[in-house]
């Protein structure tokens, strides 16, 4: 089977630890290059993963014509601009989330992408490939909780660290746009729709500016979602889906590991239903998906006006925040 030759902008650890290892493993992806602004970075780098080519900057990897697609893990307010430099230089993206800052940000992608109907463009939310997602998605849809009626999600580690880019405000740090993001998009996954309305909450570090814990409420209408996102609580994750005649629940939503088996549990009054998946890797998973719609040219499995309709109830929950309000989102 042919692969799609992937290169990588930057030696961030998400890509380096977790995304471009799990790549690695897949039917269809070969890591054939990554790039630093540091040639000694992008080396090093290099050597640790198998990587044949490490080159001193971005420009030079997305100028070489053996690369198919670029996978960009770079700070958050450099996801637009480098997505539509990979793509003006021909190559398809798989850009880390959130897409952008907000969603005038994100939507210089989209439709730079509509120039470009030949390129693949995707935001990388790896959960919805794991099959615990599939499988939970799978119960709500045929009604194995009776009627969907809410979601609680929780997200949250600690981090204070003033030089990690999480924790820069102006360059798009803190918890909403981090991680708050994953319980944003799984209730649209799991709901099918966007939310009518949201209310925000958030808790500002006084000396970060970024938003340390935020909480919220999305109205669907017929059904509700609530979670909280935190950079500076105790390490924790947890999903809970609620229905008229059922809850499902999922032990590691967003961080499954990649060695070990993972387990959600479906509790009716018949009772308590575990079911187990066996190990795999969600970042395997998800670059297989991604390079399987360029290799075929079909669509990708997320739109990206998923990632724009995310962006939009962040930017939604932001404003009630200040607002003190219920916003349309």
């Amino acid at each position: 089977m042919k692969k799609v030759r992937w290169g990588v902008i930057s030696t961030a650890n998400i890509g380096t630890m977790k995304v471009l290892p799990g790549m690695a493993r897949s039917e269809r992806c070969k890591i054939d290059a990554i790039s630093s602004r540091d040639l000694g970075k992008a080396k090093k780098a290099a050597r640790k993963l198998g990587i044949p080519k490490a080159y001193g900057s971005y420009e030079a990897l997305l100028a070489d014509p053996e690369i198919d697609a670029v996978y960009n893990p770079l700070p958050n307010h450099l996801h637009v601009d480098w997505s539509i430099k990979a793509l003006e230089a021909g190559k398809h993206v798989l850009c880390e989330k959130p897409l952008g800052l907000d969603t005038k940000d994100a939507q210089r992608l989209v439709d730079a992408a509509a120039e470009y109907p030949h390129l693949k463009v995707m935001e990388a939310f790896m959960y919805r490939f794991h099959p615990q997602w599939i499988a939970a998605r799978s119960w709500v849809k045929a009604g194995k909780i009776g009627e969907l009626k809410t979601i609680q999600s929780f997200f949250s580690y600690f981090n204070n660290d003033p030089n990690n880019i999480r924790n820069q405000s102006d360059i798009g740090g803190g918890g909403l746009l981090d991680i708050g993001c994953y319980c944003i998009s799984l209730s649209r996954f799991l709901f099918g729709r966007k939310p009518s309305r949201v209310l925000g909450i958030v808790e500002t570090d006084p000396v970060l500016k970024t938003d340390s814990m935020t909480s919220g409420v999305l109205d669907f209408g017929n059904g509700t979602s609530s979670f909280t996102c935190s950079t500076q609580l105790f390490n924790y994750q947890r999903v809970q889906i609620l229905g008229t005649t059922g809850r499902i629940e999922i032990e590691i939503p967003f961080n499954a590991p990649p060695d070990a088996k993972t387990r959600i549990w479906l509790h009716t009054n018949r009772g308590t239903k575990e079911k187990t998946f066996p190990i795999c890797d969600q970042y395997t998973l998800q670059g297989d998906a991604f390079s399987k719609a360029i290799l075929e040219d079909t669509p990708v499995p997320t739109p990206l006006t998923d990632a724009i309709e995310n962006m939009a109830v962040i930017d939604a929950l932001f404003e009630s925040a200040d607002s003190s309000s219920w916003v349309t989102s």
